[in-house]
């Protein structure tokens, strides 16, 4: 089992285990001998980025202190999106990307995610790998010296190399005409959509575009989505996109401020990419916790669904294995494979922004495609993470409330993979009936559990 890796990345508070410099710097020697692998004599690079935490800077320096004493030539690119590190991995023919960052979590938090060279996120096989080359110190005997040593630098056009490539993913289409409202969370965009929607014509209202090091998502951001639904309704915007810390996450609100909920988002892209036939099988990949109006109105449209595990590495995976062209998660991870090997919030805004240009409606129109199922998520803070199964009245309290909702709705229970939280997720018709499900359920695991 991995002690390390969670759901996305090795992710904690920075300066206390796991995430410390000592950790990164093994992380930096373990990820340096699983990626070079090729001839002796041949370049191994390895790109590092990060969001706006001050403790990127020493994680940075941590890991590829790790790095360069195992042979390895690194490429600093600066505060950049997670899904860009993925790009450029590929683009600049890397061995592997790592990228720092905590996504949503608080500036005091900090975390490692890892992409292989072909911009694609670790399997548990291969994080478990990682972890035991750490754990066995086996990187000692494989150290290098004299002009084996690896060498540092730092591109500075990284940026403009990614503008350039979010833009060519609507063909450049002009979107002059549209004023979009952007909230970059302080965070790892902030360099980055603002230029790109400008770019392409755009009126552009750019908020929290002022990182200080401590203020990542911090009442801003899609953590944050009442901002972008009271900014866009302030500004007159078309449309308004908040995204997170790093970039990898949009939520979406309509010119009236209304909130776009996730699955309607991926709904609004599959039926834009099957009119055009590109809709790959005519398959959609989305999590488990996609609400049951999404899955009865994509059936409805004669549009398969895949289901799969919570977390955006298991929908990339479901993808691959479709062979789909979208997927995503209805918290704002959405995945077009066509552009990119992880969800990026940038591409998905520009889709749907690119959308609404094409169209002859409001944003509000477009996203008239049915009434979500009410729905219940409450998070309790825990202790430990013991398996449900092995709490006799959690158990009883979820079957109970699976029976009576019958299969119109659900009952989702889960730990968050990188967060001390159990999630009870309700969803049916009775709103009022849900709300006592998911209290009853949350209780007993408080019981349990609970800090």
């Amino acid at each position: 089992m991995r002690k390390l890796f969670g759901t996305d990345g090795i992710r904690g508070k920075a300066n206390i285990p796991p995430m410390t410099p000592e950790v990164a710097l093994k992380v930096g020697k373990a990820v340096a001998q699983v990626f070079m692998k090729k001839e002796p004599g041949e370049q191994h690079r390895i790109i590092i980025g990060k969001d706006t935490r001050l403790s990127g800077y020493m994680f940075e320096n941590a890991l590829s202190s790790g790095l360069l004493s195992m042979g390895a030539d690194v490429i600093f690119v600066g505060p950049m999106p997670t899904p860009a590190i993925a790009h450029l991995s590929r683009s600049m023919q890397c061995a592997a990307g790592i990228m720092l960052s905590a996504s949503h979590n608080p500036a005091e938090d900090n975390g490692i995610k890892i992409f292989s060279e072909k911009g694609l996120k670790l399997s548990d096989e291969v994080e478990q790998e990682i972890e035991e080359i750490m754990a066995n110190d086996k990187t000692g005997n494989q150290a290098v010296t004299g002009e084996k040593i690896g060498k540092a630098i730092r591109v500075e056009d990284a940026k403009g190399r990614y503008i350039e490539f979010l833009k060519n993913t609507i063909n450049n289409n002009s979107l002059e005409g549209l004023k979009i409202v952007l909230d970059c969370a302080n965070g790892s965009s902030y360099k980055i959509a603002p230029p790109v929607f400008s770019e392409l014509g755009a009126d552009v209202v750019p908020l929290h575009c002022s990182p200080n090091g401590m203020n990542i998502n911090e009442n801003c951001g899609a953590t944050h989505p009442e901002v972008i639904s009271e900014s866009v309704e302030i500004h007159g915007g078309d449309i308004g996109f908040s995204f997170d810390g790093d970039g990898d996450r949009v939520i979406l609100a309509d010119e009236r401020g209304n909130l776009v909920e996730g699955s309607k988002v991926i709904a609004i892209a599959a039926l834009d990419l099957k009119e055009k036939g590109k809709l790959k099988n005519n398959t959609v990949v989305i999590n488990k916790m996609a609400n049951t109006a999404f899955l009865k109105f994509m059936d409805k449209q004669g549009i398969q669904v895949v289901q799969t595990p919570v977390g955006d590495r298991y929908v990339t995976e479901g993808i691959t294995q479709a062979g789909a062209s979208l997927g995503g998660e209805p918290n704002g991870h959405i995945l077009f494979s066509k552009y990119s090997t992880t969800d990026d919030g940038i591409i998905a805004a520009l889709q749907i922004a690119n959308i609404l240009k094409q169209s002859d409606k409001r944003m509000s129109e477009i996203s008239k495609l049915y009434n979500l199922y009410p729905e219940i998520l409450l998070n309790i803070k825990v202790k430990k993470r013991k398996q449900f199964s092995k709490m006799k009245k959690v158990t009883e309290r979820i079957e109970s409330a699976k029976k009576e909702i019958n299969g119109d709705g659900k009952v989702f229970v889960r730990y968050s993979g990188t967060e001390k939280i159990a999630r009870v997720l309700v969803e049916g018709k009775n709103e009022k009936r849900i709300k006592q499900l998911a209290g009853t359920i949350a209780r007993e695991i408080k019981k349990e559990v609970g800090e």
